[in-house]
């Protein structure tokens, strides 16, 4: 009799759990099994952590392993999406797993670890990869598995120009960016009383490089008040830029334009005060003349330079989650978070984002989430307008800032509806 009792019991148990889920089923609920509420969303990140610019490259890479540490529930009280109670609600709390892979520098090894990420580590989307460079060649291997691939750094703007459906850029391309230095010198020459008419561009010879000095000459025409007196290309990861400096010196422009990577800003810096080369104002497109790594190399010769950003710690009055997201960076990495990290952490979470209404780690799906992105201003760290991509991926509510080093770190000084403290101009020099 007790058998008997046991399989009625059993009977009746299996009855009602069949009961419960048809019901859920007609009702438009289903019950997630335990073993897909564990599973992991893999996601392959691939960076610059040997070579020139491997600290940047660490820096970066951290801001995402901190965004990956809040959507998966380490920082429950942080106020950020997911980060209460942690993981994809979609896919029954699943986890994100971060596969980092390095790729030097080098468009060739970052094409690599992209298809092995791929075909052998099963990622669901790719991330990356700083360098632009990289970023096409790692955006091709992504077009060809047809596998998600978001950069939230890589500004080059061919990137976006190619067709490619399975690539999304959050930040802002290089000619968005450009505009930015000829609209900034003339609202100071307007609201100022400056008397800016001469530029020098510099730019090192890689993708990035090359489209920042394409896209600053194809503006030039725009702003026929402003004149390029010297356009000079130099091979990135140079050890000596005297030839370059003593060509700026002899163009005596008021202004200088800069897209170098951290090596080559520092060794300009220095050489710039070794050759006593003191322009009106150095103005710098990218992370490198505004990051820990040129700070701590030069110290107080760091300051006064601008850097066209995207993020400062000191916008937290516009948008809580800027403190909260600055705050974990500095007690997780021990230093202030710059402005490509800070893009690499939005564009992890625009990913996870769209993962999770995707509510599948499906190709196509998350492709198709991604494409209807419409995130508002409430949910970002950037000061930007929101993320919403266009056809070719790239995110049209963008928004720039400039920020300057001064006594206390770097600030934001224009534009003047952002700024937090008052520009110095003309740049003091070194002291």
């Amino acid at each position: 009799m007790r058998e008997q009792h046991k399989r009625s019991i059993t009977r009746w148990g299996q009855f009602c759990s069949t009961a419960l889920s048809a019901l859920l089923i007609a009702t438009g609920f289903a019950l997630v099994p335990p073993s897909e509420a564990a599973e992991v969303v893999k996601i392959g990140a691939i960076y610059p952590l040997s070579g020139q610019v491997a600290k940047s490259g660490e820096d970066t890479l951290n801001a995402i392993k901190l965004a990956v540490d809040v959507i998966n529930g380490k920082y429950p009280d942080s106020g950020l999406p997911f980060a209460k109670p942690g993981g994809l609600p979609k896919l029954g709390g699943a986890k994100i797993e971060l596969i980092a892979v390095d790729h030097q520098g080098k468009p060739e090894i970052g094409a690599a670890e992209a298809e092995r990420l791929i075909t052998q580590e099963k990622v669901v989307a790719l991330i990356g990869t700083f360098f632009s460079s990289v970023a096409a060649s790692v955006g091709q291997v992504a077009e060809r598995n047809e596998v998600p691939f978001i950069t939230g750094e890589s500004e080059a703007t061919p990137l976006t120009e190619r067709g490619y459906k399975w690539l999304f850029r959050t930040t802002p391309s290089s000619r968005t960016q450009a505009k930015d230095f000829f609209v900034f010198l003339r609202d100071l020459n307007a609201q100022h009383g400056q008397k800016i008419q001469s530029i020098a561009l510099v730019h090192e010879n890689t993708l990035w490089g090359q489209e920042f000095g394409q896209s600053i000459t194809g503006y030039a025409a725009e702003f026929p008040e402003f004149k390029i007196v010297a356009d000079i290309s130099y091979q990135q990861g140079t050890t000596d830029v005297t030839s370059e400096v003593q060509r700026l010196i002899a163009a005596k422009p008021d202004v200088v334009f800069h897209a170098s990577y951290d090596a080559e800003a520092i060794l300009f810096a220095r050489t710039y005060k070794q050759f006593n080369f003191t322009p009106q104002g150095v103005m710098a497109i990218g992370a490198a003349f505004g990051s820990s790594a040129f700070r701590d190399a030069l110290k107080d010769d760091a300051k006064y330079y601008l850097v066209r950003e995207h993020w400062a710690r000191d916008l937290a009055g516009k948008s809580p989650l800027i403190e909260s997201v600055g705050r974990l960076y500095l007690n997780a990495y021990n230093k202030p978070m710059d402005g490509t990290p800070a893009r690499a952490f939005q564009a992890m979470m625009v990913l996870a984002d769209a993962i999770n209404r995707a509510g599948s780690t499906d190709a196509k799906a998350i492709q198709k989430a991604l494409q209807e992105t419409n995130l508002p201003p409430s949910s970002l760290i950037m000061p930007w307008e929101g993320v919403q991509f266009d056809a070719k991926g790239q995110n049209t509510k963008t928004r720039g800032i400039f920020i300057q080093t001064l006594a206390n770190g770097p600030a934001t000084v224009w534009p003047t509806d952002l700024a937090q403290a008052k520009l110095v101009w003309p740049r003091s020099g070194p002291r």
